[in-house]
């Protein structure tokens, strides 16, 4: 119970921190921390609008934590579903402008499909490089998404490009029977039902199943993995596939439900915000939901901060970026033994000799 209590203690107290040092920050420019707080929290959950926006960043913030924490409990570091992201966008405006898809459910399935086959078969790359070439899949992920990145540029403004986008280049618009429409009306697409039911789909997959339960073998103990007969190489592959899978998904939702094309837009550094996401939801999928919703209500106030109080859209990024740092400083001190720590501090005390008065 005490260490459950830590795991979601360490997380509240960093995410409180990172808000506290950007209230400090923003007060240098003149501005009230306690009106910033305010501000943070209307734009991102103060009506059924702000909820709106919020829960519409927070459907490819899910998937593309996802992408995180997947190859995470295999015991891999991807950070590269940016790529995935942007590469499963492309990909479900190509399908759906090159291969006759029927106006309804069924297309939309096919252009989502489509981004998740390329965003798992971009991140897997980074599994394989891993394992069969001894690359380190931090770097390999990363740089992969730059790659990414490049890819998509070319293409959409040139061999993909619609010539009608004139000053913004785009891909053709996805006709409409295949965009994925918002629930019950709202401006919440089907997407964030999409992401959640990802979350709860793949966390009962780690807990319950035992290819699952494999994955978790591999990245809690090698060697132990090994001494049984686990396949570590193929669930290492395969946890990255899952994961690039998630991050094409979101970049095929993006495009179907958001865009409607695949344009510059795309890349909204969703899949950098994801790996804060996964992180302080340490890796579990069903954490990652609130922690979502939570990054995404940071996201849609950024509009409100500027609006009302002047600061940057962009100073919301300072936020994650501040919450990130502390988040990885946390974990120094989340196996840190403070009854012990407290007891040497004390005995170093009593060891100090007193000044003379």
């Amino acid at each position: 119970m005490r260490d459950s209590l830590r795991e979601f203690a360490l997380p509240v107290l960093a995410i409180a921190a990172a808000l506290l040092l950007f209230g400090l920050l923003v007060s240098f420019t003149g501005v009230s921390p306690l009106e910033v707080w305010f501000i943070l929290f209307k734009g991102a959950f103060g009506d059924w609008f702000s909820w709106q926006n919020t829960l519409q960043r927070a459907a490819p913030l899910m998937l593309t934590a996802l992408c995180v924490a997947i190859p995470a409990r295999a015991g891999l570091v991807v950070i590269g579903g940016e790529g995935a992201l942007v590469l499963g966008g492309l990909a479900a405006a190509a399908v759906a402008h090159a291969v006759p898809l029927p106006f309804n459910m069924l297309g939309s399935l096919v252009v989502c499909l489509a981004g998740a086959v390329v965003g798992a078969a971009w991140i897997a790359l980074a599994g394989w490089l891993r394992q069969h070439r001894g690359i380190n899949e931090t770097i390999s992920s990363l740089l992969l998404a730059y790659i990414a990145i490049g890819i998509f540029k070319h293409l959409v403004e040139g061999a993909l490009r619609d010539p009608a986008s004139l000053n913004k280049p785009s891909t053709y618009s996805l006709d409409a029977g295949l965009l994925i429409g918002g629930i019950a009306g709202s401006d919440v697409h089907w997407g964030l039902v999409i992401g959640v039911l990802a979350c709860i789909a793949l966390g009962f997959w780690l807990r319950a199943t035992p290819s699952g339960f494999s994955v978790r073998v591999v990245g809690g103990n090698p060697r132990t993995a090994q001494l049984v007969g686990l396949p570590a190489g193929k669930l290492i592959v395969g946890a990255c596939a899952i994961g690039g899978a998630c991050a094409g998904l979101a970049g095929a939702i993006e495009v179907a439900a958001v865009h409607t094309n695949a344009n510059a837009s795309l890349i909204a550094g969703y899949g950098y915000a994801g790996i804060l996401v996964a992180f302080i939801a340490r890796h579990n999928p069903l954490a990652i939901i609130p922690v979502a919703i939570l990054f995404g209500g940071f996201g849609a106030a950024g509009s409100m901060l500027q609006r009302r109080l002047g600061l940057p859209d962009a100073s919301v990024l300072v936020l994650q970026g501040i919450a990130f740092v502390l988040i990885l400083a946390s974990e120094g001190l989340r196996t840190l033994d403070w009854k012990g720590f407290g007891a040497r501090q004390l005995q170093q005390l009593r060891l100090v000799p007193k000044m003379p008065t």
